[in-house]
């Protein structure tokens, strides 16, 4: 092939394939009602377009450092932020998830653990950070 024609070629598949992963997040995001139900737990119905405005802004800033390899070499106060930031996304989507598919009550009540609820999040929690800090500090090397 040319190489117009290839350069073509793999334009339009990269844009096929980011309009075809941009949607599906937008899917699971619409989906999970987050940023309605983020409103609603902050009592700030009338920044909902600020929401919206910064996942969709975190997502295109996101792809763009990646795609382009972007470093931060402020220091580890700023690294601590940004990861910091990650956590609470990661968390909120996860907690988001949880809520609409109602997992812990459910999971709780089929193993006669609803006095024990609090513990088994708890459980849950830690094991993901411990989960988290192994990949970090132990398998990311």
């Amino acid at each position: 092939m040319t190489a117009p024609i290839l350069l073509g070629l793999h334009l339009l598949l990269g844009v096929a394939g980011g309009i075809a992963v941009g949607g599906g997040v937008i899917a699971l995001f619409i989906v999970l009602d987050m940023v309605p139900r983020l409103a609603q737990l902050t009592s700030s119905y009338d920044k909902v377009h600020w929401y919206e405005g910064a996942m969709i802004g975190g997502s295109l800033l996101g792809t763009m450092s990646d795609f382009w390899n972007w470093k931060i070499s402020a220091g580890p106060l700023v690294e601590l932020g940004v990861g910091l930031l990650d956590g609470i996304f990661v968390g909120m989507l996860a907690a988001a998830l949880t809520e609409v598919l109602n997992v812990l009550p459910i999971l709780a009540k089929r193993l006669y653990m609803t006095r024990y609820l609090f513990g088994l999040l708890m459980a849950m929690v830690c094991g993901k950070v411990a989960g988290s800090m192994f990949d970090w500090f132990v398998y990311q090397r």
